[in-house]
């Protein structure tokens, strides 16, 4: 289990850098469609954040039992 909350710490942080990354592109964004491509892919990356963040409990809760 220990390998299993490794790779997710490392998913979890990938996913941190890559919105620090999109929210950095968009302060450089111009044109709508731009800012709207952004705003997206920011949002995608929050989803699949969040996800890890939950499989990330769901392991700590197992291995505290």
């Amino acid at each position: 289990m220990p390998d299993a909350i490794d790779n997710l710490e490392d998913r979890i942080a990938m996913a941190r850098r890559n919105i620090e990354d999109l929210t950095a592109q968009a302060t450089g964004a111009s044109g709508a469609a731009a800012e709207e491509n952004i705003a997206a892919r920011l949002s995608d990356q929050q989803d699949v954040l969040n996800a890890l963040l939950r499989q990330q409990e769901g392991l700590e809760r197992r291995s505290e039992a």
